[in-house]
């Protein structure tokens, strides 16, 4: 079990003693009256798993300024993290995409008080990975779409020289954002080669994948290779290569770029998204006080020490010069 799944297990111990307190008095006075504040009570969250660990960092570092403050996250694939706001079975959810017309329409219309409000708290990056001994560092966008769609199934394919045989790609979870960005943003209106793609239900997964084989190509959000440790944000998890990605066909070092924080906020690295936080909640309470803590300078700091690049905090860029 990992430290996350510990903490949330005894968290969700703790929340159900309160939860069920909750039902037996709102059951016996026959209407329940909600006594969160901004900053106490209990509440339950979504999160695109992408983004499990920033969420548990905002999460805990909240509940440790807020003694009184319990949140319960779920960690979900971004269909299920909508479809449960959508249904009204949670109220706040962190996605990588913000709510499309129809559904802020589809909330208000199954309950006329819930006004959706998005905050973008982040600029987040789509990472390509591959083993560290594995030769090639640079992709352009055209020929990744090839290797999406099933058109290049070799390393050879890419690169003549490479020593390597069939591309084995692997992501998160099937119905992932990173799948759907992949599918849309990069794939256009071409099928993706589904029985060539192998799900591994999460991101940590495809990263240790990716470190034990050599021919591995993973698809990952940046927070999770991202080295917490630099304080300059200009290096990765050692123990991978990162692939520079170019808009041009074929890719040169000149025209790719890898996913720092400087190239997501410039908007040069190509495979980059905004982050949204989505709430349906009324104002005033705790998932509303939650909200305003990750748009604050605190909450933003833990966005951009994950490698991302924070919506509402000012950076500083720098100009780099990298060989590949």
């Amino acid at each position: 079990m990992t430290a996350m799944n510990r903490i949330t297990a005894n968290r969700i111990a703790a929340i159900t003693c309160l939860l069920l307190l909750v039902v037996v008095v709102g059951c016996r006075r026959k209407k329940i009256t909600r006594t969160d504040t901004p900053t106490s009570g209990v509440a339950v969250l979504v999160s695109d798993g992408c983004y499990g660990n920033i969420t548990q960092e905002e999460i805990d570092v909240f509940e440790a300024l807020n003694q009184k403050a319990f949140l319960l996250p779920i960690y979900t694939s971004e269909k299920e993290a909508v479809d449960l706001l959508l249904n009204d079975s949670v109220r706040l959810a962190i996605l990588a995409r913000d709510l499309t017309e129809a559904e802020k329409q589809s909330i208000k219309a199954r309950n006329r008080q819930l006004v959706p409000r998005s905050q973008k708290i982040g600029v987040d990056g789509i990472a390509i990975i591959v083993h560290k001994n594995n030769p090639d560092s640079l992709i352009s966008l055209e020929a990744l779409k090839k290797v999406m769609t099933g058109e290049v199934s070799t390393w050879r394919q890419l690169n003549p020289s490479s020593p390597l045989g069939e591309i084995l790609v692997v992501f998160d979870h099937p119905t992932s954002s990173t799948v759907y960005f992949i599918s849309d943003s990069v794939c256009g209106s071409e099928p993706l080669a589904t029985d060539r793609l192998h799900a591994l239900n999460n991101n940590q997964a495809v990263l240790d994948y990716v470190i034990q084989t050599p021919s591995a190509l993973g698809i990952i959000g940046v927070n999770w290779i991202s080295n917490p440790h630099d304080s300059t944000q200009l290096s990765f998890n050692s123990r991978i290569r990162v692939m520079a990605v170019s808009r041009a066909h074929p890719a040169t070092a000149a025209s790719s770029y890898k996913p720092y924080p400087a190239y997501l906020y410039l908007r040069s690295y190509p495979l980059t998204r905004d982050v949204y936080l989505v709430l349906t909640d009324l104002r005033g309470t705790l998932l509303s006080g939650f909200t305003h803590f990750v748009a604050s300078d605190r909450g933003q700091r833990i966005i951009l020490k994950s490698g991302l690049v924070p919506a509402t905090k000012p950076i500083r860029t720098v100009q780099l010069k990298e060989h590949f």
